[in-house]
């Protein structure tokens, strides 16, 4: 007989891993994370209704980008907590504090299906672009309304559907047709895994969430060249990282061409002109 739990703990300490292995590369791109989208960072931390004062837990927080821009809302009475699984990035988010003086901010090692903090601690939760690599969804709806205070929000960013998001839609295409395997793999949880507004608003419903709302932000990357943009991408697309990071430099040359190729119709003379949509969602308990 199969161990479902022994097994769902591997594949969850092997994501894990992944995403301790990217943390360098995130952290070398974290302005760039952090200026690629304002409008989407504003609008979560608006939809999350953060006040000065408050209480805030950043979950899946990368370099802290959002955590660190709610710090400047909560002001010196309240507290912002960046929080990510991998403890490569809360170190990474740690130091980005520090550089910029920040002081009314704490990190913690946590993840967001088993969020280790009591019930009712926070005034707002945020996530941008982490929720859909929850392998559970659902329990990790449940855990964002559990550390919430009543009358709380919750706000997260996800990436919309695969066709509307080609800045990294041709690329797994790209990889799927070069390396002959589906991008991301069968049964891990890809960029795309929580694309589906209606099922996004389901899971925090199902979760107890009460006014919950799904709004579409477009979040296109404009007016960059393709050497830069594909560096990038393959630096931060989590376990498309990995994959890459594992291909033979031939292999590695000719899905670079076949890359090329595929976003030569973005192509235009100020740089590539890649559309993008983000779902944003938002839910009070």
């Amino acid at each position: 007989m199969t161990d479902t739990t022994t097994n769902d703990t591997a594949f969850r300490t092997q994501l894990h891993g992944m995403w301790s292995s990217v943390a360098p590369a995130w952290g070398e791109h974290a302005d760039y994370a952090d200026h690629r989208a304002p409008e989407l960072t504003e609008r979560l931390l608006r939809r999350a209704g953060i006040t000065a004062g408050q209480h805030v837990l950043e979950l899946a927080c990368g370099p802290g980008g959002a955590g660190l821009a709610a710090a400047a809302i909560v002001g010196p009475t309240g507290e912002v907590v960046l929080s990510d699984v991998a403890p490569e990035m809360v170190a990474i988010a740690a130091a980005r504090a520090e550089a910029l003086g920040i002081e009314n901010v704490r990190t913690l090692v946590l993840d967001l299906e088993a969020i280790d903090q009591p019930d009712e601690t926070f005034d707002a939760v945020v996530c941008r672009e982490g929720f859909m690599f929850a392998v559970d969804p659902a329990r990790a709806a449940r855990e964002l309304r559990r550390v919430l205070r009543p009358g709380g929000r919750a706000a997260l960013a996800v990436w919309g559907p695969r066709e509307q998001n080609p800045w990294l839609g041709v690329v797994f295409d790209s990889v799927s047709a070069e390396l002959g395997m589906p991008v991301p793999p069968p049964g891990v949880p890809g960029p795309f895994a929580r694309s589906d507004a209606a099922e996004l608003g389901t899971i925090l419903e199902d979760a107890g969430f009460a006014d919950v709302e799904i709004d579409e932000v477009e979040v296109g990357m404009r007016g960059v060249g393709f050497d830069e943009w594909w560096q990038r991408t393959r630096a931060l697309a989590g376990p498309l990282a990995t994959m890459l990071a594992a291909v033979p430099p031939e292999t590695a040359a000719a899905l670079e061409a076949r890359v090329r190729e595929a976003v030569r119709p973005y192509d235009t003379p100020a740089g590539l002109d890649l559309p993008g949509l983000s779902l944003l969602a938002s839910g009070r308990r």
